[in-house]
């Protein structure tokens, strides 16, 4: 019974283990470039509704945003109320930086 347990405890920790080392491998892979959001100009700047595109790039640049945040010459457009939306619709949480 001991060793059921423990071999089942271990699994769980290698499944654990998995995931995390997967969800690593994944934001290494983010390339930051800000001007992938360029398709997102339009509803950072002019309210207009974020296409598929832009949400699809905001996905993918999730990583980079607090960076993006933190640059003076970006933070501007990416702090924006009219960002925050877009990332609202997008359903991508807003980071806390």
């Amino acid at each position: 019974m001991k060793k059921v347990y423990c071999a089942t405890l271990l699994c769980a920790l290698l499944v654990v283990v998995v995931v995390v080392l997967a969800e690593v491998e994944e934001t290494e892979a983010v390339t930051c470039n800000a001007m992938e959001l360029s398709v997102c100009a339009g509803a950072f700047t002019l309210s207009q509704p974020p296409s598929k595109d832009c949400c699809d790039k905001l996905r993918k640049q999730k990583p980079c945003l607090c960076g993006y945040i933190k640059n003076p010459s970006l933070g501007q457009f990416v702090n924006s109320p009219n960002a925050k939306n877009v990332a609202s619709t997008c359903r991508v949480p807003y980071p806390t930086c």
